[in-house]
Formats: structure tokens, sequence, C-alpha cells
């Protein structure tokens, strides 16, 4: 079956035609996440949410599931969360009362406390 002479117009237009006839507002730029975190961060945000959430608040909102754990998000007003990383890769005993003796190695302690960073902002 032949299609008519203007059918085959019509088809060879479109690609030109189309975004005439229906013109779409892109922006030059997709939006990103105001808080869009690094690799590192995010490495950081697994930690804290594998080995941290069930006793801290570890996002930018909320409680922490056990009161006496303070926010990931407050402890920058309590010391430079840098002073942390010696503590994280040694094994960090004390904190709360109730908290486990855990250890991280160095990579992983730079990684939380660059999540611990973006927190701060």
């Amino acid at each position: 079956m032949r299609l008519p002479t203007t059918a085959l117009l019509l088809i060879a237009a479109l690609p030109v035609a189309l975004p005439v006839a229906l013109p779409i507002a892109l922006p030059a730029v997709l939006p990103t996440a105001a808080h869009a975190l690094d690799a590192q961060a995010r490495r950081g945000e697994t930690i804290a949410r594998t080995n941290c959430a069930r006793c801290h608040a570890i996002g930018r909102i909320g409680a922490s599931p056990l009161a006496e754990a303070p926010p990931f998000r407050e402890l920058h007003r309590r010391y430079p969360v840098t002073d942390l990383s010696e503590a994280l890769a040694e094994g960090i005993t004390t904190g709360h009362p109730t908290m486990p003796e855990f250890r991280l190695d160095p990579d992983e302690a730079q990684a939380l406390i660059a999540y611990l960073q973006t927190l701060e902002r």
C-alpha cells in the first residue's frame, strides 16, 4: 500500500513542526536536590543508616528513636565533627550510656564525617 503524497509530506515535516506545534518548556539544567550529596557523603549516610539510625536521628529532621542519643544534625553544635575522626577509627566506647562500641575503618570514618558535615549546612 502506498501512502498519498500529502501523508508523506506530513510525516516528513513532523520532526520540524512538532516542536513548534507543541512547545514544551524545558529548563536549561535539570533541577537537583538542594542538598545533593557527593559519593563519599552518600556512603557516610549509608553507614549512619546501617549503624546509627536505630538510636540517632540521622537526617535533617525528626527525633532520635532513643531520647538520650543526640540527633546527628546537632553534633556540630557540640564540637567540630572532624574531631570524631580518630574516635570513629579507634572505636567509640563513650557517647550516651547505652551506645554500643563500634569501630570504622579510616575510609568509613571519613565518609561518615563527610555526611555529618552536610548536616551543618
